[in-house]
């Protein structure tokens, strides 16, 4: 196979996302709150999926990889980072709760992830995806952990957009949180 610069971009990603990881972190350390090291764990967590993908684009496909990719990725892409909204939007409480819940989907999924015979024959070379499962029904915790964070990253976005907007006095600093199309809801 011929290599090109795309096939190292995720290489680069890993590297990036563990200097933000480790960045967010020392904030964590320094000031405190779940919220930063919920954030930091997601950003490293991203970052081993981003190396798995490396791994299996640039050497091929393993088990063990992909199984890796699998829990990283599909598992544990977004919840991490949906955990730290929560710790940062919503009681304490209801926090703990959400972690408790989705910790324990994740943990069952994660379990069935590594339980599942594979198929490699079905695998692609340099290209990763959960069709080599044989269990074809572990690819089911993925969308409910994923709805779950994309509503969680989504909603807190837009919640804090909100709330920052009607804090500020300064149009220009609203711009920076809301999309020209909401430009209306700033103060003026």
């Amino acid at each position: 196979m011929d290599r090109t610069l795309i096939h190292y971009l995720p290489l680069a990603t890993t590297v990036l996302a563990g200097l933000f990881a480790a960045d967010v972190l020392r904030r964590w350390r320094e000031r405190g709150g779940l919220h930063l090291l919920w954030w930091g764990l997601g950003i490293l967590v991203y970052g081993l999926g981003t190396l798995t993908e490396a791994w299996t684009t640039l050497r091929g496909w393993h088990p063990g990889v992909f199984r890796a990719w699998y829990i990283s990725g599909a598992l544990l892409g977004g919840w991490p980072l949906a955990q730290g909204t929560a710790y940062l939007l919503l009681s304490r409480r209801a926090a703990n709760r959400l972690t408790l819940l989705f910790g324990t989907v994740v943990i069952a999924g994660t379990a069935c992830a590594l339980l599942s015979p594979l198929n490699p024959a079905l695998a692609e070379p340099h290209r990763l995806s959960g069709q080599v499962f044989v269990w074809q029904w572990v690819r089911g915790f993925s969308p409910f952990i994923n709805t779950y964070s994309a509503f969680m990253l989504v909603g807190g976005a837009i919640l804090s957009a909100f709330r920052y907007a009607r804090r500020v006095t300064r149009r220009s600093a609203c711009w920076a949180t809301l999309s020209s199309r909401w430009a209306g809801c700033c103060p003026a």
